[in-house]
């Protein structure tokens, strides 16, 4: 069955096609019921454009009207980030929460940054052994067999897009907190988790 957006005209006609007929029931241009007719379609015709909109809501990356109750039933906005700047920002995060299974891979965390809009790369570190030594090599004690470092860009860019972005949003937003705080959130608790920005 084919999607048809019906106008104010539409619904109209359908509310009159309800009403009882008969000589008490006149529906001509100027008549009472037609005039209550058309004060009631503009309620309808929002009310059916909220209906057809459930759909796209219903889904996280795509939600608006239900965006605040994603968040709320995921624990967001975060604590520690707020809530972000950007529609997109926030959609991201609720798709990260919800995609986020729990993992202590390098591809976990690498995915967990790209679902909020980061592109880093992980580091892990290992104590200095005998044997495994090399000239100019890092002498690392016992306590770097857990540290891990994130290398992601000084600057990450999420820019003002049409058709995800919303009005009076600004035209770019940047920072790592999201990505700090995410990451310091989800990294098991014995590591040491540094990061490093730039080149």
């Amino acid at each position: 069955m084919a999607d048809v957006l019906r106008s104010e005209a539409d619904h109209l006609a359908a509310l009159q096609a309800l009403m009882p007929t008969g000589p008490v029931w006149p529906r001509a241009v100027g008549t009472t019921q037609e005039t209550v007719g058309r004060g009631l379609v503009p309620s309808i015709t929002r009310l059916c454009a909220a209906a057809r909109a459930l759909i796209t809501d219903a889904f996280p990356a795509t939600a608006y009207q239900l965006l605040p109750e994603w968040e709320l039933t995921l624990g967001l906005p975060d604590p520690c980030t707020g809530r972000p700047p950007t529609l997109q920002q926030r959609r991201a995060q609720v798709v990260a929460r919800l995609a986020g299974q729990g993992g202590q891979s390098r591809a976990y965390f690498i995915g967990q940054a790209a679902l909020i809009g980061y592109a880093i790369t992980i580091e892990e570190f290992a104590p200095a052994r005998a044997g495994g030594l090399h000239a100019g090599g890092s002498l690392n004690g016992a306590a770097w067999a857990h540290a891990w470092r994130v290398r992601a860009p000084s600057v990450t860019v999420a820019p003002f897009v049409a058709g995800a972005s919303a009005a009076g949003e600004p035209l770019a937003a940047w920072g790592n907190q999201a990505l700090e705080c995410t990451l310091r959130r989800l990294r098991p608790a014995h590591t040491t988790l540094i990061f490093a920005y730039g080149n």
